[in-house]
């Protein structure tokens, strides 16, 4: 049995490299295996009730996967965190908290999406903040499908550029965070996306060796991690031309 962990693949009809890279991608896990999707799935995501033909596409091969024996949890990201109950439902997904502690090869690991780490980009923080509201999402889920629609694409566009203009270390996790969630959890090791810069860290603290793994963006390339028998495989993977 192996364990996938994949995030920030942001899904879209227009992207179409990371489409056909995902739905190849599907075909890796096997019956008995879990997968693990840490946030930033979809571009963006307005809410259960939105119809359209690529979301359905998405929604067909998840709870495929998941009938041939793949069990799939889902986690929210920046970008998708209105998904909710009904379409983890019909996809065959199981909807995790963020953080999550899952036990591999009797080790604790956290998992999370990873943007609540960066905790020194003070704007963005009061936005989650907003943002994970039940309030202010029952609101935002009232309007209709078209006011929903373009708020999320201004947000997306006043986000690019606000983050141009950022110093790359604000975006960036905060160390003292880490250690603080990962003492939280009496762990060693976290699993997360969202920075979009893949790679494993390795440090000590109070004398205990720890480690963040951290997921890749699908926007060149795709990555995925996998483990195998405690052994932690991170890979980047080329996106197929359709």
């Amino acid at each position: 049995m192996s364990t996938w962990f994949i995030s920030d693949l942001h899904l879209a009809p227009e992207e179409t490299r990371i489409t056909a890279g995902f739905l190849d991608f599907m075909l890796e896990p096997q019956s008995g295996d879990a997968l693990y999707i840490l946030g930033d799935f979809f571009n963006y995501w307005i809410g259960d009730d939105t119809q359209d033909p690529y979301i359905d596409q998405i929604k067909q091969i998840l709870k495929a996967t998941r009938d041939r024996g793949v069990a799939i949890y889902f986690m929210h990201g920046n970008r998708d965190f209105l998904l909710g109950e009904a379409f983890c439902n019909a996809a065959g997904m199981t909807l995790l908290a963020d953080p999550t502690v899952v036990n591999l090869d009797d080790e604790s690991v956290v998992l999370m999406h990873g943007d609540s780490l960066c905790t020194r980009d003070i704007a963005y923080m009061e936005f989650r903040k907003m943002a994970r509201d039940p309030q202010w999402q029952a609101q935002f889920l009232n309007q209709s499908i078209e006011d929903r629609t373009a708020y999320a694409q201004k947000a997306r566009d006043e986000s690019k550029s606000s983050n141009s203009m950022k110093d790359d270390s604000i975006m960036d996790v905060t160390p003292t965070e880490v250690d603080a969630v990962l003492s939280q959890h009496a762990a060693k090791r976290m699993i997360h996306g969202h920075t979009h810069r893949p790679a494993t860290h390795n440090w000590q603290y109070n004398g205990e060796n720890r480690e963040r793994i951290v997921l890749g963006d699908w926007y060149t390339h795709g990555w995925y991690l996998k483990v195998d028998n405690g052994v932690y495989h991170l890979k980047q993977f080329d996106l197929p031309n359709p």
